[in-house]
This record gives C-alpha cells, sequence and structure tokens, in this order.
C-alpha cells in the first residue's frame, strides 16, 4: 500500500498556504485529501476517500477500484452522508459555504 505523491504545488485554503501535491496515487484503504487537484485510487480491492475542507476546497476523484467518499463536515450536496464510485468513475467535488457539492460526474451510484 502506498500514496504516491507528484508534481509539487502550493495553494491558498481558508486563508492558509497549504503545500500540497496536483495528483495523489492512492493505494490505501482510507485516505484523507490534502490539497490535491487529482485523486486516482487503485491497486486495492476498495477505498474510503475523506473530503477535509481544511486542507482541500476542490478535488476530482478517479476511481480505479470501487470507492467510497465521505465528507469531512456537513453532507454532500446537501443530501448524501458518503457517494459510492464504480471503478473506472470520475467526481468533481467543491467545497463551497460549508458544503461539499458534486459539479460533475460519471458513474456515480445512487448512495
Amino acid at each position: 500500500m502506498a500514496i504516491l505523491k507528484t508534481i509539487p504545488s502550493q495553494k491558498m485554503i481558508n486563508g492558509i498556504l497549504i503545500e500540497t501535491s496536483e495528483v495523489s496515487v492512492v493505494s490505501e484503504p482510507q485516505y484523507k485529501t490534502q490539497g490535491e487537484s487529482c485523486i486516482v485510487t487503485r491497486n486495492i480491492s476498495k477505498s474510503i476517500i475523506i473530503l477535509d475542507h481544511t486542507t482541500t476546497d476542490h478535488v476530482v476523484v478517479k476511481s480505479m477500484v470501487p470507492t467510497v467518499v465521505k465528507p469531512d463536515t456537513n453532507k454532500i450536496d446537501e443530501e448524501f452522508d458518503e457517494v459510492a464510485l464504480d471503478k473506472g468513475a470520475c467526481v468533481e467535488f467543491r467545497f463551497i459555504s460549508g458544503v461539499w457539492y458534486i459539479l460533475s460526474s460519471d458513474g456515480l451510484k445512487q448512495s
């Protein structure tokens, strides 16, 4: 199991400068976002991604394995405690006014 981080970058999130990477390839059973723009889950049977609004305000999750995405606060789209992504799905999340919203998706299952 591992986390591969590529393309180091800095972002200003909630007025705080975050040291991060553009892309994280996650092969861990659970991972909390750290400011990256894109996360790819792979090489594991399933994964849980926790959206951390203190380090991340926008992220695209590409699932190469079944992946569950959970918010660290409130509900996704003001309705869901979590969303399940099938293998191959790609979903874009944005944190707006205290809520994680899905801006676009491909392959999302009803959760």
